[in-house]
């Protein structure tokens, strides 16, 4: 690319970035209170453990943030819906919450996992942007996360979307480190590796 295309390359990216920011910032005021701390009940008072589910892009963020619940010590693994269906729902008990990621609400893999676990007993969840979707009426609680629009021209692409999702769970996540005391010993006991660790390290001494 010549300079001028660089810099209008550049002025995209920015404009994108611009859009995702203020996708995010109006969550705070569009998610609602209730649901989201029903959510972090959930989450703090699961027996067992939390499984995300999702496909594609949304398979994408749940992986994320099953991760992000391991770093504050909260069990969770990202459960592949295509295993799910050809047995790997025999990890799924009864203390454990599952927590399906749809965008539209109408994945039809997840729609036959929902009703193995209503028949195993274990709680679901359902986050999409979607709420009269199948799933939606089918799943014991439903979180609601939707922007007004993804930055590509189509409206289309699953970014700002995806970005709110992920975004969601994180400040979740801290929140329940926060409110359980949770302690950069307790932190390192399970992050010892990489620059983490190494700060870790340094900060408590051990």
């Amino acid at each position: 690319m010549d300079r001028a295309k660089n810099k209008t390359g550049f002025d995209s990216v920015k404009t994108v970035l611009q859009k995702e920011a203020a996708e995010i910032q109006k969550l705070a005021d569009h998610l609602n209170q209730d649901d989201v701390n029903q959510m972090l009940l959930l989450l703090n008072e699961c027996n067992g453990k939390v499984i995300t589910c999702g496909c594609g892009t949304s398979g994408a963020a749940a992986k994320k943030i099953a991760h992000t619940l391991n770093c504050i010590n909260r069990p969770a693994f990202f459960l592949s819906p295509s295993d799910a269906l050809h047995g790997g729902m025999g990890v799924l008990q009864e203390d454990d919450l599952i927590i399906f990621f749809s965008k539209g609400g109408h994945t039809v893999e997840l729609e036959l996992m929902i009703d193995s676990c209503k028949k195993k007993g274990i709680r679901t969840v359902l986050v999409t942007e979607t709420e009269e979707s199948n799933l939606a009426q089918k799943s014991d609680f439903l979180l609601k996360i939707k922007i007004d629009r993804e930055p590509d021209a189509f409206n289309m692409l699953a970014t700002a979307s995806t970005l709110a999702v992920i975004a969601v769970f994180d400040a979740m996540s801290i929140t329940l480190a926060n409110h359980n005391g949770y302690t950069k010993e307790e932190f390192l006991v399970i992050h010892p590796g990489g620059e983490v660790g190494e700060r870790l390290f340094a900060q408590t001494g051990n």
